[in-house]
Order: structure tokens, then C-alpha cells, then sequence
């Protein structure tokens, strides 16, 4: 379950960065970042399935089930890594300091 909620996380924050257009400083670095940590997620959750899938009783299976299974905590670390990074760049748009034609209108 955590791994969809990083994906959705991570989704929502690409509709941030894309939302806020090319103009934005880190534009490019995080549709990067993110799009790597979405893509990561996928492979894990599919890494996940086939271990999953396999048979861990069978003494053959056993180091294919191994590698595959320090691959994909690999990949989680390395996907952890990634959203803390994704996160000091700063996806987050409040909404508290408007633009446009109107930001500048006092009542």
C-alpha cells in the first residue's frame, strides 16, 4: 500500500510541476526525478508480482527469488533517495501568493 500511495504522491506532483509550466526553476529536474521514481515504481511492483509468484519452498528457485528480491530493495532505496530530492526541490504550489492580472488588485 505504501508503494501506491508514493505513486500517487508522485503523480499529484507531477500535476504540480506541470501545472506550473517550463517557467519554473527546476521544470525539467523534476519532471526527471519524478518521472524516474514513477518509473521505478512500476518495475518494483512488477519485481514484486514475480517474486510473489514464484515458488520459495523449492530450493532451485531460491537464488533467482534472492537476486530478484535485492533488486528490487535496491531499487526502493533508490527510489527514496530520489522523492527526497524531488521534495527539497519543492513540488508544493499553495496558492497563497496568486499571479496574474489580479495578484496585484488591492480591496
Amino acid at each position: 500500500m505504501l508503494d501506491v500511495a508514493l505513486f500517487m504522491a508522485n503523480a499529484t506532483q507531477l500535476k504540480a510541476v506541470l501545472e506550473q509550466g517550463p517557467s519554473f526553476h527546476y521544470y525539467a529536474t523534476l519532471i526527471t526525478l519524478i518521472t524516474i521514481s514513477l518509473l521505478f515504481q512500476l518495475v518494483i511492483g512488477i519485481l514484486l508480482i514475480i517474486i510473489a509468484r514464484i515458488n520459495l519452498n523449492e530450493v532451485s528457485n531460491q537464488p533467482r527469488l534472492d537476486l530478484l528480491n535485492n533488486i528490487a530493495t535496491a531499487l526502493v532505496f533508490i527510489t527514496v533517495v530520489i522523492n527526497i530530492f524531488i521534495t527539497a526541490f519543492g513540488v508544493q504550489k499553495s496558492g497563497l501568493y496568486p499571479t496574474g492580472r489580479m495578484a496585484h488588485k488591492s480591496y
